[in-house]
C-alpha cells in the first residue's frame, strides 16, 4: 500500500496550495484533490493502493493556536517589510525564526505521532 500525506501550504499571496507526497514522489495542487491527482498519474499499477492523510491547518497540542496567530502576523509584517525593502527588528525576526522551528519540530512529532497509530 503507498501512503499519501497531502498538506496545505500557504502562498505569499495569502491563499493556500496542496502538495501531495508518496515516498519520494510529490506534486502540488490548487486543491486537495488536484494534488492527489497529480500525484497519482506519477504511481506505477503496483501502487494502485493508498492511504490518504490529510492533515488540516488546525491548532493542535503540538502547534497551538496562540502560536499560529503570532506566527501569522509576523509573516504578514515580515512581507510588507520585504515589499518595502526593509526588515524585521532582530528581536522580530528571531520570534519569526523561533515559530517556524517550533512549527517545523510541531509538524515531525505529529507525523511521529500519526506513524505511531498507523503502526509504522
Amino acid at each position: 500500500m503507498t501512503n499519501v500525506a497531502i498538506m496545505p501550504v500557504p502562498t505569499e499571496q495569502g491563499d493556500l496550495s496542496y502538495r501531495a507526497v508518496a515516498g519520494e514522489r510529490h506534486a502540488q495542487g490548487k486543491t486537495a484533490g488536484e494534488a492527489l491527482d497529480a500525484l497519482t498519474d506519477q504511481l506505477s499499477a503496483d501502487e494502485t493502493s493508498t492511504m490518504v492523510i490529510v492533515q488540516s491547518l488546525r491548532p493542535d497540542r503540538f502547534f497551538t493556536a496562540a502560536q499560529q496567530q503570532r506566527l501569522e502576523a509576523l509573516m504578514a509584517r515580515w512581507r510588507t517589510l520585504r515589499d518595502q525593502g526593509c526588515t524585521l527588528p532582530p528581536d522580530e525576526q528571531a520570534e519569526l525564526e523561533a515559530l517556524i522551528a517550533a512549527e517545523l519540530r510541531a509538524s515531525a512529532t505529529r507525523a511521529g505521532a500519526l506513524a505511531d497509530t498507523l503502526g509504522r
